[in-house]
């Protein structure tokens, strides 16, 4: 490796602080313990971050930890060097210091002075490179899905697990208040006891239309933004942001804005659904688009958890996708609904939520609130320093992951999936079982146990 940029600190007061910061979380991981009574000398000891992948939602990472009290952005790291460029000049701009600016991550999890990293790449590097920084000892924020397939997804729990790193997924609403506040009421039992979950993703997308191979652009290490993803040739309508319609590098919008939603739908069945399915089936396909989108345009899953014990009951969660529909079902664009035995919830990320009791008597009634990023980055940065317990930790992000994958792979191959939870293996069925990885290319990110 090239040495790294004189921008990065190696004094001996970076030294101490890495030092703290190392020693008070190292018991956080897995299990997430808070870590009380904190020496007060330390209080004013900042947490140096790299950023990866600062464009699109990167950037809104970037500017709001930019300004954050107690932070650091040292580094930042893109393959685009107009982004990476970008995203310097806004640190520099809103932090009165200047980053290093790199184009491979590795250099950033090499830096001995960076204690975390925010990763907001395409889903196709998330996990490799989440990986990579928990074995590097970096504590980690990656953007959701954790993963791009199942089997990474378990890899990189292993690895924060063996690393004791502090680990946050990207789904904010877990740090929102409307939203933390509708699922004490569910799991204190406001609606009875909660049967069936509906997550919904109804927007209008526009059409990424036709294109052929051609050269990349030469402010684009393409090669590099391909990583561990199989080779080809670049397209134009393969990226920035166009990626996620891609096989080999997104997750479709199951796994774009659906996770948001599939992660309350599975949160407010509580205990029921802290486990993986145990059937999934799905119906869909690209029914308005004409273009070279793989992922569908509309998408109906339904899945089945299994009774825990001896008198419990299963479970279903229902998602529905249409990204041609611009039209607000059930007061929400992107919601939830919650079926109880004594009652109904309509949630949205952004809206609110209405409690409803028997014979639809509105009980409580919250008509605002949106996602707060800013709590959510509040979080993973008190769990960095000791002070608290993250609010979406890897083993939540790889169940609510999970169930994007399992939609798209009932999908694709057209069949009901019996899934076997404590095995993660579909059972009985080869080449969908077949998909809970992924093809790659010959990098150096590749996980060793893929």
């Amino acid at each position: 490796m090239n040495p790294l940029p004189s921008t990065v600190r190696t004094d001996s007061v970076a030294s101490s602080r890495r030092q703290f910061i190392k020693t008070t979380t190292g018991a956080l991981a897995v299990p997430h313990v808070v870590r009380a009574g904190q020496a007060q000398a330390n209080a004013n000891e900042k947490v140096v971050l790299g950023v990866i992948g600062p464009g699109g939602m990167g950037m809104n990472h970037l500017r709001s930890l930019a300004r954050t009290d107690r932070v650091e952005i040292a580094m930042v790291c893109d393959a685009d060097q107009e982004r990476m460029a970008k995203a310097a000049k806004e640190v520099e701009e809103r932090s009165g210091r200047a980053p290093a600016a790199v184009s491979d991550m590795r250099r950033i999890f090499d830096s001995d002075d960076v204690d975390a990293v925010v990763i907001a790449t395409p889903d196709h590097w998330h996990a490799p490179a989440a990986i990579m920084a928990c074995d590097a000892g970096k504590h980690v924020y990656v953007e959701k899905p954790v993963s791009h397939n199942v089997r990474e997804g378990r890899l990189l729990m292993e690895a924060v697990e063996r690393n004791q790193v502090v680990f946050q997924h990207g789904t904010q609403s877990r740090s929102t208040a409307h939203v933390r506040r509708a699922m004490e009421l569910l799991h204190g039992g406001a609606i009875g006891e909660v049967l069936v979950a509906k997550a919904w993703n109804s927007q209008r997308r526009r059409s990424i239309g036709k294109s052929q191979p051609e050269d990349p652009p030469g402010h684009l290490d393409f090669d590099l933004w391909l990583g561990p993803a199989p080779k080809v040739p670049y397209r134009p309508n393969m990226l920035h942001s166009i990626w996620r319609w891609w096989y080999d590098y997104g997750c479709g919008d199951i796994g774009n804005d659906g996770v948001h939603d599939l992660d309350l739908a599975r949160w407010g069945l509580g205990a029921a659904a802290d486990i993986h399915p145990s059937r999934i089936a799905a119906l869909g396909g690209k029914y308005f688009f004409d273009d070279d989108m793989q992922w569908p345009d509309t998408q109906n899953v339904l899945f089945e958890y299994a009774p825990r014990d001896e008198g419990d009951r299963p479970r279903q969660l229902i998602f529905e996708q249409r990204i041609w529909s611009p039209y607000v079902q059930e007061g929400f664009e992107n919601g939830n609904a919650f079926y109880g035995t004594e009652g109904m919830m309509l949630l949205g990320k952004s809206g609110g939520y209405q409690l409803y009791g028997k014979r639809n008597e509105l009980i409580e009634d919250k008509p605002s609130g949106s996602p707060d990023l800013g709590a959510h980055h509040g979080n993973f940065l008190a769990a960095v320093r000791g002070d608290a317990t993250v609010h979406a930790d890897v083993l939540t992000a790889h169940r609510s992951s999970s169930l994007c994958h399992l939609g798209n792979i009932a999908l694709r191959v057209g069949r009901t999936l019996q899934f076997d939870p404590q095995r993660e293996a579909i059972v009985g069925d080869e080449p969908a079982n077949d998909l809970l990885g992924r093809r790659y290319g010959e990098h150096w990110s590749v996980p060793e146990e893929a």
